[in-house]
């Protein structure tokens, strides 16, 4: 048990601090509808590991840092001006197609390097095992700031989220928000792919936020149980992980989609039990 212990601290400690402000960012996503947009953003990231990985830099690399967060901005700035002005072509294809070709450029560069195949697996997955306090520590710095923004410019980032789409021109001034939201978003996105990979990053900014979503209606409460959520889900999969000599990213993720199941499950028997008018 010391054992299990010693190997599994500073795992559960980042699984228990972080996902938090990857939980509140979940539930702008969800407002404005475009759910895919952190997938494809931690796969453009992760490209831009690629490249990194590709000019012989080590994944901790102050410079894999610098080439991930260049393709992160490039990214926010394609959702940015893409922000819909109608519906003749939905922005959530356009977030796909991003994905995709990210997706592919990452096989096609990695297929160069001599160790692909593993730069790919911890792209996707990552090595959360591997995490230590400092990368914890700084992490943890960089969200305090990105959420003191949040909070310094929430009637902004509020607005935009929970406004409608009503198919008119975006002023410079709704433009600038938006950049600015994504440009935050890619900073966390950037940091946090190195730690969890794109899958795990993925996981805990949509699961979460969605299992709280059906569950409770005020942001405050979303926040407060998607947390919960994720902190029951990353203790599960861990101790599933160490039992079954399992990979940690894949438990977790595994995890949340069932205690996603779980829930919907759970509502939609409610539903048919409930009494009928």
């Amino acid at each position: 048990m010391s054992e299990a212990f010693q190997i599994m601290l500073w795992p559960l400690v980042a699984c228990l601090v972080l996902p938090g402000l990857l939980i509140y960012l979940g539930l702008h996503i969800i407002q404005r509808g475009i759910i895919f947009v952190d997938l494809a953003l931690a796969q453009v990231a992760a490209l831009g590991t690629c490249v990194a990985v590709l000019l012989h830099h080590e994944a901790h690399d102050w410079q894999t840092f610098v080439w991930s967060g260049a393709f992160t901005f490039i990214g926010a700035a394609i959702f940015t001006l893409t922000r819909p002005r109608g519906h003749r072509v939905p922005q959530e294809a356009l977030i796909g197609i991003v994905y995709v070709v990210a997706a592919a450029a990452g096989l096609l560069l990695l297929s160069r390097s001599p160790e692909g195949n593993e730069e790919l697996r911890k792209t996707l997955v990552g090595d959360v095992l591997l995490i230590r306090p400092l990368e914890i520590a700084v992490t943890v710095g960089v969200f305090a700031l990105v959420g003191l923004a949040h909070f310094v410019f929430r009637r902004q980032f509020m607005t935009l989220s929970h406004a409608p789409a009503n198919g008119a021109a975006p002023t410079l001034r709704v433009w600038w928000w938006d950049f600015l939201f994504y440009a935050l978003f890619g900073v966390v996105v950037t940091i946090i792919v190195h730690l969890f990979g794109v899958l795990l990053t993925f996981s805990f900014l949509i699961i979460p936020a969605v299992c709280s979503h059906l569950l409770v209606r005020t942001l405050a409460a979303q926040f407060a149980l998607g947390w919960v959520i994720a902190v029951l889900a990353s203790s599960a999969g861990m101790v599933a992980s160490y039992q079954l000599d399992l990979p940690t990213g894949a438990a977790i993720v595994v995890a949340l989609g069932l205690g996603l199941l779980l829930i919907g499950t759970g509502l939609g028997l409610r539903r048919r039990t409930g009494p009928r008018g």
